[in-house]
């Protein structure tokens, strides 16, 4: 029987829940374990996520995703962007301290699952700026045991404003991006810098790809406009012996939308789950 049990609320260290998501098969059976991280303007509900997280538990798998803590959701609307406070207030250390709270909560001795999830096999999966995440995080963690990237970033740096926007949002202390979605304006706080700043060596994503050990495959769509498929074969260069993945004309989501209104996963998203359920079993 497939157990889907949504909105578990883990403390964060940041003073904001984390709402979890598990999918699994309910067996009595260990699992290897699958925990998905959402990218920028994202959230664990967005489009296909669940038939991504059903297709998962039905091939084997204990699948776990979440919202990070300063995603801009909440406990009461993890849909979608109703604390653009917290929105502004995000960065990468955060969002790693969020990831590892997840990993902490699997692994822990007293997990309520622990029958069903194997915490000895754990594979992180990352979309888009959520890739950089689980790469640093695979780097730093000997807990993972596979690393997968799904139209991942290679650079955190070079995504700041520039030149005269820059030094307008240092002036500032706040810029905004268009949702183009919701059309909400979703600020970005100077700190978000400076607490990129404070850790540049860790958040550097080329040095954490050179550290890691574990199995690692690249997936990314060939038309991608939004994180250019150059950033993944800068990856590869980075790790020799990873796996480059490319999906032919597929964009950022892979075909998908939020919402998604069908039962079935798009062509080209069913095609990174199959291969990715088939990397993460070896």
């Amino acid at each position: 029987m497939m157990i889907k049990n949504k909105n578990i609320i883990l403390e964060g260290k940041h003073q904001k829940p984390i709402l979890t998501d598990i999918f699994y098969i309910d067996n009595g059976k260990q699992k290897p374990v699958v925990i998905f991280c959402h990218g920028y303007k994202g959230f664990k509900d967005w489009g296909a996520w669940d038939l991504v997280a059903k297709t998962f538990a039905e091939a084997g798998f204990f699948f776990v995703k979440f919202n990070f803590s300063h995603n801009g959701g909440t406990v009461e609307q993890p849909i979608d962007f109703p604390d653009l406070e917290a929105f502004g207030q995000n960065n990468y250390s955060k969002e790693l301290d969020d990831l590892e709270t997840v990993i902490d909560w699997v692994a822990a001795t007293g997990f309520n699952y622990k029958d069903e999830a194997c915490s000895t096999k754990i594979t992180l999966i990352g979309h888009s700026r959520g890739g950089g995440i689980v790469t640093i995080k695979a780097a730093e963690d000997l807990r993972v045991t596979n690393l997968i990237t799904w139209a991942g970033v290679s650079d955190y740096k070079n995504r700041f404003p520039k030149g005269e926007a820059f030094e307008n949002w240092k002036k500032e202390g706040v810029y905004y991006i268009q949702n183009g979605r919701t059309k909400q304006q979703m600020p970005h706080y100077f700190q978000f810098y400076t607490s990129f700043l404070e850790q540049e060596e860790r958040l550097t994503i080329s040095r954490a790809i050179k550290k890691i050990k574990v199995p690692y495959l690249i997936i990314h769509g060939t038309n991608d406009p939004t994180v250019h498929i150059k950033e993944a074969k800068k990856i590869q260069v980075w790790s020799p012996e990873s796996e480059l993945f490319l999906v032919e004309g597929a964009d950022h989501v892979f075909g998908a939308k939020h919402p998604w209104p069908g039962t079935s996963m798009p062509q080209e998203l069913k095609e990174v789950v199959i291969k990715s359920i088939d990397f993460a079993l070896l």
